[in-house]
């Protein structure tokens, strides 16, 4: 079992780019929604990542995530997914003993640009980036699950 506790913010410029950054490029499907947890399947690279989300309690939620062959992952994103897709390429950020995931959306969310970063602790002090814009972890309007389903409201 893992406890994934993260918070999310919107990215107010381009400030953090940096030649050289590492990078992925993604494109995750959300399965149709049920009460209390997201299924979610993930192609990043030649890998494909099959998630269980629980209810986010706070920041906290219960998160289990499997790697299965990757024409697998493909048939579910097709196949059961449908337009609940997003696509987007993350950039990663080392500050200190943490790593910022810089996430850039394309498709209906284009120009959406959002910042994440791991916590062992709801409550653990880090260091923000002069880069970052107002917080979005309480505001599920900007969760993958949803920016799959339609597009993020106004970020500007």
């Amino acid at each position: 079992m893992n406890i994934e506790i993260e918070r999310k913010f919107l990215v107010d410029n381009w400030d953090w780019w940096q030649s050289g950054l590492a990078w992925l490029h993604l494109r995750q499907g959300y399965f149709e929604r049920a009460p209390g947890y997201a299924l979610r399947v993930r192609i990043q690279e030649q890998k494909a990542l099959l998630s269980i989300k629980g209810e986010a309690e706070g920041l906290a939620r219960l998160e289990y995530e499997y790697e299965i062959p990757l024409q697998e992952g493909e048939e579910l994103l097709a196949g059961f997914c449908k337009d609940r897709i997003i696509e987007k390429t993350r950039y990663f950020i080392p500050q200190e003993d943490r790593l910022w995931e810089i996430d850039v959306y394309y498709g209906k969310n284009r120009g959406l640009i959002t910042a994440e970063i791991e916590l062992p602790e709801p409550d653990c002090p880090f260091r923000r980036p002069a880069w970052l814009g107002r917080e979005l972890s309480a505001d599920f309007r900007y969760s993958n699950e949803n920016l799959a389903r339609q597009a993020a409201p106004s970020f500007v």
